[in-house]
């Protein structure tokens, strides 16, 4: 059996009709996600998990991870890598994500316009930065930035239907010695950096992380299997946080307060899926939603 997803709210799953979504290949639909690929994962434990100081905890639903290493061979063999598919292909610099089946409510405007899309399937590299380019990652780059691509993530993590997952490529550092002292450099080197905006409550302490580790018992998480540094006296803690606080202020700057709550977060070297491209991942879920 097999239902129609809510079109504006989750308050009206009950209220779902029974029709029927068929499976595909390929990048899911967000009626194949709602039906094949429910969450695994509440909005609360996303936010506990992203703090938990280790990121490898998020993950993608298990049945969707096995269609996408169906997928991406495909991918490799027609571009000859992942990473050539993105920068030829996927990740159209300074334009708005045209190409996603998971739109983005911030594009609702945008998707109705004629934009152009350029592709090549040849092994073509990103040219180098001009001079002006900036020396890494900072707030008040432009959202139509040739530096940036700003799109949906077309393999979510197994996330609540309402929360969009974004990824935010760049050609510029956002790891940068500037940015981050030697002091927590080797703590990021290995945790990543995470933020949370659009909230004033604290996000969930990594001591609740044992109630959340019931949703992680299908991948066989436990607390003996974390990879995390131990937290540090406030002024390092100061350290890491201020070590994020461009991307925090162009989340700021994108999902603007009012209207969302977001947890943002880049993943360490060791768990990076493109790691000759730098990201940033942005969970972001609408207020009315909330």
């Amino acid at each position: 059996m097999t239902i129609e997803p809510p079109l504006d709210t989750p308050d009206n799953v009950s209220h779902q009709k029974i029709i029927q979504v068929f499976l595909r290949t390929g990048p899911p639909t967000r009626e194949e996600l709602l039906v094949h690929y429910p969450a695994k994962f509440t909005w609360h434990q996303l936010k506990t998990f992203v703090n938990s100081g280790d990121l490898g905890l998020l993950k993608r639903n298990k049945a969707l991870q096995k269609r996408y290493n169906a997928w991406s061979p495909g991918v490799v063999k027609e571009y000859g890598s992942l990473e050539n598919y993105l920068i030829n292909h996927r990740l159209q610099w300074g334009k708005p994500d045209t190409l996603s089946l998971l739109p983005s409510a911030l594009d609702s405007d945008i998707r109705l316009k004629d934009v152009s899309i350029s592709s090549s399937k040849s092994n073509q590299f990103l040219p180098s930065l001009p001079p002006d380019a900036p020396e890494y990652f900072k707030a008040d780059i432009p959202f139509d930035s040739e530096f940036i691509s700003i799109i949906q993530n077309d393999w979510p993590y197994s996330v609540p239907i309402e929360i969009e997952h974004t990824l935010i490529w760049s050609r510029v550092p956002i790891f940068h010695p500037d940015l981050i002292p030697a002091e927590v450099d080797t703590r990021i080197q290995q945790d990543g950096l995470c933020g949370f905006t659009g909230t004033d409550e604290l996000p969930p302490s990594p001591s609740t992380l044992p109630e959340c580790l019931p949703a992680l018992a299908e991948w066989g998480i436990t607390m003996e299997k974390l990879v995390r540094s131990p937290r540090g006296n406030p002024e390092i803690e100061d350290m890491v946080r201020n070590a994020g606080r461009e991307i925090d202020g162009f989340v700021k700057r994108r999902w603007v307060e009012r209207e969302w709550e977001t947890a943002w977060f880049v993943n360490p070297p060791r768990i990076q899926s493109v790691r000759g491209l730098a990201h940033i991942h942005v969970f972001a879920k609408k207020k009315e939603y909330l």
